[in-house]
């Protein structure tokens, strides 16, 4: 991918683009986001920046052997590390993110502003929870001592590093510390605060901004069709959950819990949950007359005007701690019923 490709966070790019041109290039860095906004795009466009062998006008040449291979993502000096867990598209006992790597290839080439939800479904482990075990460690620790195939960069691009345990990451201190010559490791979290301090403290942290309401229709136009069907699904029910909750229709919200909870995965609930934490959030920003920066286009304005109007002071900032919770529970395994009855008697008691 080429950074021309890459939509939204200009000055992030520019400034990447900086650092190669300079060589004060990080040995290990962590671009941080709202889930959906570019990170990966950034980090596929700055590792072929990096290794392009004609670089021109602050963007790789996308000709190049190096090139041809990262847009395939099949570059030998290339390699990701992802959640995982046993599922029917792998018969690995403990499998690691390269028993999955055809389909990341897949997702990662098609939308590189997929979700965590969308990474869940193309590897087939939809109902469980991914992580990043200690045999990731093992496997990133044995490419990495193998000489480079180019001259190049060797890079490491861990997606989701916050579901990386205790274990991996005291395996991969040392190399993270002081890596091999010419070697990056790339982190793109979107919860900086669950990444291990271990890891967190020896990368340089970049702020990836969210999408404004123009790039996130672009990056839309890249969704599969199943995707819009979700966001309009997503919509329907967190809409039908404000309206329940502000005109005190107890029955209401509580059946919106159930369909909340009646979702098909655990992935799926998360999605649904980080979905309405940023519909409240739009809404927080109406009230305190920031539109502008809102995210909401015209096609909903209507909406999220009428429930700024309606949801009293404290109420959008309670409920996104409260979502979070949420979230938080559902990776713990708690029973989804319970979680999301008292989630919806929550909302209901704060407004």
């Amino acid at each position: 991918m080429k950074f021309a490709d890459v939509i939204g966070n200009d000055s992030v790019a520019d400034a990447l683009v900086s650092m190669a041109d300079s060589g004060r290039v990080a040995h290990a860095m962590l671009l941080y986001e709202n889930e959906g906004s570019g990170a990966l795009a950034l980090a596929l466009a700055y590792v072929q920046y990096l290794n392009c062998s004609n670089p021109h006008d602050g963007d790789s040449c996308g000709e190049c052997p190096s090139c041809r291979q990262m847009s395939k993502l099949i570059h030998p000096d290339v390699h990701f590390v992802f959640p995982v867990n046993k599922g029917p598209k792998s018969s690995d006992d403990k499998p690691t993110s390269e028993s999955y790597l055809k389909y990341w290839r897949e997702l990662a080439i098609a939308d590189p502003y997929f979700t965590e939800a969308d990474l869940q479904k193309a590897i087939g482990i939809e109902s469980k929870n991914g992580l990043i075990a200690v045999a990731e460690a093992k496997s990133i620790i044995s490419k990495l001592s193998l000489s480079s195939v180019s001259d190049g960069y060797k890079a490491v691009i861990f997606y989701l590093p916050e579901k990386m345990n205790q274990e991996t990451a005291n395996r991969l201190l040392k190399m993270v510390e002081e890596p091999p010559q010419k070697t990056l490791f790339l982190f793109i979290t979107h919860a900086p605060e669950k990444v291990l301090q271990t890891i967190f403290s020896r990368c340089q942290s970049i702020r990836v901004l969210p999408l404004t309401k123009e790039e996130a229709r672009r990056v839309a136009e890249l969704k599969p069709e199943a995707d819009t069907e979700e966001l309009t699904t997503f919509m329907d029910l967190f809409s039908d959950l404000l309206y329940a909750v502000t005109s005190r229709d107890l029955t209401g919200a509580l059946e919106c819990g159930e369909m909340m909870a009646a979702l098909e995965s655990r992935e799926k609930q998360k999605a649904f949950c980080n979905f309405a934490a940023v519909c409240i959030r739009k809404i927080f920003m109406i009230q305190q007359k920031l539109p502008q920066i809102s995210g909401v286009s015209e096609d909903e304005n209507l909406f999220y005007e009428e429930m700024a109007a309606k949801c009293p002071k404290g109420f959008c900032m309670r409920s996104v701690a409260n979502i979070e919770k949420v979230v938080a529970m559902i990776d713990r395994n708690v029973n989804s019923k319970i979680l999301f009855c008292d989630l919806v008697n929550r909302m209901f008691m704060n407004i």
